[in-house]
């Protein structure tokens, strides 16, 4: 059996294209430390907490359905390999199920076998899993909260 990509979904009362525009809206629920634009198809952007740095292009958008963004360059101070992000990506899926819509994630590329995986699991259960969710269902996210 291979390596498994970390993995996040919850579902929420918004329709598929309003669910994209707010995982859009990064610093609304994951850093006030965002800077570029996250809003289409080629669009660039960076988030920083602390030293930590994370380039991301916006390389696939579905209108409704997708978005993906890969990371064209990262520095994770600490980690002993901190370009471990550079090359992976955050693939965002929404669809219909029922009256509801699954917002789904996954960060192809982490996976448990590398440095991060513990620290970024936990910090994307945080971010994704409450702080996004809250922020799709009660416009309330939590950027830059300590996850611990």
């Amino acid at each position: 059996m291979g390596a498994v990509d970390y993995h996040a979904s919850f579902d929420t009362s918004l329709a598929p294209g309003e669910a994209l525009e707010r995982i859009c809206a990064v610093s609304d629920w994951w850093t006030k430390g965002i800077t570029g634009a996250s809003h289409a198809l080629g669009d660039t952007f960076t988030i920083r907490f602390g030293e930590t740095v994370v380039n991301f292009r916006i390389t696939e958008f579905v209108s409704n359905e997708k978005i993906v963004w890969e990371v064209v360059s990262s520095h994770l101070p600490w980690l002993t390999h901190k370009t471990e992000w550079t090359g992976t990506q955050v693939v965002w899926e929404a669809g219909r199920e029922g009256d509801k819509t699954r917002i789904r994630m996954t960060h192809v590329g982490l996976v448990p076998q590398v440095e991060c995986y513990e620290r970024c699991e936990a910090g994307w259960n945080f971010f994704v899993v409450q702080s996004l969710q809250k922020w799709m269902n009660e416009r309330i996210g939590m950027p830059d909260r300590q996850f611990r």
